[in-house]
Parts: C-alpha cells; structure tokens; sequence
C-alpha cells in the first residue's frame, strides 16, 4: 500500500518515523518550520513539499505522484478537494478527541480546561466539513488529576502510530467499517492564541485550575496581571484556606511561604510562576 502523508511538528515525525519502515511513502506534505520532517524526507530520499498546500499549491506538487491512501497526522493545514480526493481508496485523519466530541483547534486542551476525564484520538475519513467525516477507529486516552494539554499530548504521542496501523491494516484485510457520526451530540471548540490564556479570578477554583494546567509550560501559559505587570502561572494548587466572601477575588491572602490567592468558591495556591515575582498580602491579581 502505497501512502501519502500529510504531518507537522514533532508528533508528525514520531509517526512518519514509525510508518515509513512498513509502507512505501509516495510523497510527505508538511510545514515550512517542520525540519525534522523535513531532514528525514531528504534522508530518505521521499518527495517532500513544505509550506501552506492551499490554491493548488500542494496538489501541484503531488499529482502525478499515485497514491492509495493519504494519512493526515499532526498536519499544520486544512487541506482542499483536490488533495483529499487524489487518493485512489481513501483519504483520512486523525482528530485529538473521541469524535463527534470536541471537533475543531487543540481539542486535549479543551478537553483539560472543561474538566473531562477520557478524550482519545479519532481516525476519521476527511470530507469537506471540519472533522464531520465518517469514524474509522478510536482509542480512548485517560485524563490524569495532574495532566497538563503537553502531559495529554505526550499519550497521544504513545498512541497515533497504533492507530494509523490499525486503519492501514484493516484496509489492507479489507475490514474497514465506517461509522456515521451522530451530529447531536457533536461539540465545537475554536482556535486558540497565546492571548486567550488569561485568568479570570470570578471563575471557581477548579476552572482555574484546569485552565492553568491545560496551557502549562510548554505551551504559552495561563497568565494575569499584578500592578500591571504580566505573571505566567503554570500551576496552582486548591487549599482549604479560609477567607470572607466580601474579599475580592484574585486578592492575595497569603504571601509567604505560600502564595494563597482568593477565587469565587475557595483559593488556590500558586506552586510555580514562569519567572519570580514580589508579592505582598493584599495585592490583588487583576486582568488588564
């Protein structure tokens, strides 16, 4: 079975790595900043385009390269028609989440800040919606108390090959069974950026935590301001410290040797900040 495979970043080239000593690759389709990728496709002498694949560009580069069956793992890009319908059997892609649930951008750090307990990853057919095609298979990946959005990304890390052969394998067998996904119980969450990590200190205790946690060092990071200057927090901690609900939230009750922090339903203490700060008891954790 001869493949072409569409892969960005370092989880793309975990996978590629794994599937390329098992299968003929046609051609690889990933990003411009992927060099890893980019060095093993040279290494292996293995037709690579690199940059955004959209009007045309990319099925330019590939069209006369016949495949059976394109995998899409990891791609940085949203592919067109003319890319997905290039391959002779079928086109598919594997999705961060237990599809139809939480379709759409960075769906593990959804799935942390929204407090779920199982996500997994889907192998799914792609069509021209976003993430609505047809299931080929899924694992389920469980959400440990402690995991940041890089900890869960990690388990995936773990997973994605065993599933890209799962689906290789019953196609190769001639098992491939489809599923329709149930549109009701279909959930979107959007793009997000660096800005959208800022804590809101009128949310419980327990959102906050999760949202911290979620967007933990690697990743850009949940943040506020302090006498308006920006504080990175990567994890906090819930406690039983007493308060009076009239005390403003984000308000410091504590500042040595711990970092105690009022919220809506309790408080939080801050166990690891991006860089050392002065904090003093009173101070009032703030957005902008």
């Amino acid at each position: 079975m001869k493949l072409g495979i569409l892969t960005s970043g370092n989880l793309g080239l975990d996978t590629l790595e794994k599937i390329i000593p098992h299968n003929e690759i046609g051609f690889v389709l990933t990003d411009s900043k992927s060099d890893g990728i980019i060095n093993l496709c040279r290494e292996r002498d293995i037709p690579c385009f690199k940059g955004n694949p959209r009007n045309g560009k990319g099925f330019e580069f590939i069209k006369d390269i016949s495949v059976d069956v394109i995998a899409s793992i990891n791609y940085l890009f949203l592919i067109e028609s003319d890319i997905i319908h290039h391959s002779t059997q079928f086109t598919f892609n594997i999705h961060g989440s237990l599809l139809p649930k939480y379709r759409g951008r960075t769906p593990h750090v959804w799935a942390i800040i929204n407090n779920e307990k199982v996500t997994g990853i889907t192998a799914h057919l792609i069509d021209e919606g976003c993430d609505t095609g047809d299931v080929i298979s899924q694992i389920a990946v469980q959400i440990e108390e402690s995991d940041t959005g890089n900890d869960l990304l990690n388990k995936y890390k773990l997973e994605y090959y065993n599933l890209v052969k799962d689906v290789l394998d019953k196609a190769m067998s001639g098992k491939l069974v489809l599923t329709k996904q149930n549109n009701n119980f279909a959930t979107y969450f959007g793009k997000r950026t660096p800005d959208d990590g800022e804590i809101d200190w009128n949310w419980q205790k327990e959102r906050i935590r999760n949202w911290v946690r979620a967007q933990a060092d690697p990743y850009p990071g949940a943040f506020t301001y302090l006498k308006g200057t920006k504080v990175i927090i990567d994890r906090v901690e819930e406690v039983d410290n007493g308060f009076n609900f009239e005390i403003e939230n984000g308000t410091v009750l504590k500042s040595f040797p711990e970092i105690i922090v009022k919220t809506s339903n309790g408080a939080l203490e801050i166990k690891d900040l991006r860089e050392a700060i002065k904090v003093e008891d009173g101070d009032k954790f703030t957005r902008l």
